[in-house]
């Protein structure tokens, strides 16, 4: 059997620009974990493992220019859009650099023995270890952030898991060009270049979450795919932990009060929101609730203002711009449903942004207009226009999770009293609340949560931030052992100088 060729296709165009690789078999998979497995040894050493980290940031601003050019081949999404990209993919490794020189992710926790208590305390004395090799599936609307060198990559590598990359199939030849330099960045560190492998192919996937030797995996992606791979996981003879990023409708409401005070400003920022990146952001506005009457009148007004102003743009690939057409043309084919600004197909190749309105009452029950409330991947949002607060409390409480949630309230909240009842309604659908703001852009802080109820992901961790690094350890505690035997972590005079609680108490 002939190998099945992986081409880089340019989505301005829909035409083929090279064979960068071929789909792996199972048999090469199987080589790539083994390989990764083999290797995960040389990762224990935390200094290597932050030059590495340190390196990685170097060496990607270093081939910036080519890698910048690769995705842009790929990807249609810009040279502007791509270097800032870089910058934030770069700005994760060396995060993580810091994260891992620290220590603090260990957790380390001494407690001597106490006999004093019942029971007994025995010494007793806990860190955390990495999982082991960790599958990687790269997202296709960030070719950088989210993919080969991603917050996941970087976060797996820096618990000291060798990683395995399922490349997505818009960027392959980003992919190899990443992976590239990853793997010089190692061996310029000291480590094996097999701490970073990177297989093509639908099914190479398949084989890698079933592979015994994946102790983890990561995913950005859509529901359908990102739930097949979750149950594929928990239907291995030892399931293993899946942390995926698959869908989110982002809603905002908007207050009567800051309807009324800042319609204007508030129209024009949901434009720049949801058209950001032909809307292929994930944590893109899909859903608004505002207010009926002149004030949200005048919201919607502003909106097809800016929204119409807002050039066509490529998608990522052929399939998402069929995707597209296909679920505005339905959602718009529904009962009370208007196209102020009609999305749609602009040429053979691009899409034009626009927005839908259905009155908020159609959503209260479940029917055929709860595909509003799905997200839709392209530059389109679903406004609906509310009554009252209980018509809005209604909607919500019928809405799935997110990874964010968004609220625009009068800038004196003490003259909006609808603001904190609404905040406390949007808290429990996303990992992200935010109050007069959007949701495009996540900021990699200690801070930051990137995740949230299911479909917005399968697990409570964050994928963004300091703490994306717990996914990949678990906890061990050692009971009674002598401290020759203990590793240097746990030993009483902390020789590597981590933070730590002693007997309850910070030292």
């Amino acid at each position: 059997m002939s190998a099945v060729p992986v081409w880089s296709v340019d989505p301005r165009t829909g035409n083929p620009r090279e064979q960068v690789a071929a789909e792996a078999t199972a048999e090469e998979v199987d080589r790539a974990v083994r390989s990764a497995h083999a290797v995960r040894g040389a990762l224990a050493d935390r200094g290597a493992r932050a030059a590495f980290l340190r390196a990685a940031a170097e060496l990607l601003e270093e081939s910036g220019e080519h890698i910048i050019e690769a995705a842009d081949a790929e990807t249609a999404l810009g040279p502007a859009r791509l270097t800032g990209e870089l910058a934030r993919t770069a700005a994760q490794f060396r995060a993580f650099a810091e994260v891992v020189d620290e220590g603090a992710y260990l957790d380390v926790h001494i407690d001597h023995p106490d006999a004093s208590r019942t029971p007994p305390w025995p010494d007793l004395r806990r860190y955390k270890i990495p999982l082991g090799v960790v599958a990687v599936y790269a997202a296709s609307n960030f070719p950088l952030a989210f993919s080969v060198p991603g917050g996941d990559t970087a976060s797996a590598l820096a618990a000291g898991c060798p990683v395995v990359v399922k490349a997505h199939p818009d960027h392959p030849a980003t992919s190899e060009l990443c992976a590239s330099v990853l793997r010089r960045a190692a061996a310029d560190a000291g480590l094996p270049e097999d701490v970073l492998t990177v297989v093509h192919g639908f099914d190479a996937g398949v084989e890698l979450i079933r592979h015994p030797l994946v102790s983890a995996a990561g995913f950005t992606g859509s529901v359908r795919g990102g739930r097949a791979l979750y149950d594929a996981a928990a239907a291995r003879p030892a399931p293993i932990p899946f942390h995926g990023e698959l869908g989110s409708l982002n809603p905002v409401v908007v207050t009567a009060a800051a309807a009324a005070e800042r319609a204007g400003e508030i129209g024009t920022g949901l434009g720049g929101s949801m058209t950001l990146g032909v809307g292929q952001f994930c944590t893109k506005p899909g859903f608004v609730l505002v207010p009926a009457g002149a004030a949200g009148d005048q919201l919607l007004k502003t909106l097809t203002e800016t929204v119409s102003s807002t050039g066509s743009g490529v998608l990522l690939d052929h399939r998402m711009r069929d995707a597209f057409l296909t679920g505005v043309r339905e959602r718009a084919a529904l009962p009370d449903v208007d196209a102020p600004v009609t999305p749609g197909a602009a040429g053979e190749h691009s899409v034009s942004a626009g927005f839908l309105t259905v009155p908020a009452a159609r959503l209260t029950a479940e029917g055929p207009h709860d595909a509003l409330l799905e997200e839709c991947f392209g530059p389109v949002t679903v406004i609906a226009r509310y009554a009252s607060v209980d018509e809005i409390a209604a909607v919500l409480a019928r809405l799935p999770g997110n990874l964010t949630a968004t609220l625009q309230t009068a800038t004196d909240e003490a003259r909006d009293p609808d603001a904190a009842p609404l905040l406390a309604a949007l808290t429990p659908l996303a990992g992200r609340i935010l109050v007069n703001g959007w949701p495009t852009g996540v900021a990699v802080a200690p801070a930051q949560h990137h995740g949230g109820p299911y479909p917005a992901a399968t697990s409570t961790s964050t994928s963004v931030g300091a703490t994306a690094i717990e996914r990949w350890l678990r906890p061990v505690t050692y009971q009674s052992t002598p401290e020759t035997l203990l590793p240097a972590e746990l030993r009483e005079d902390n020789p590597l100088g981590l933070p730590r609680r002693v007997d309850g108490r910070r030292a």
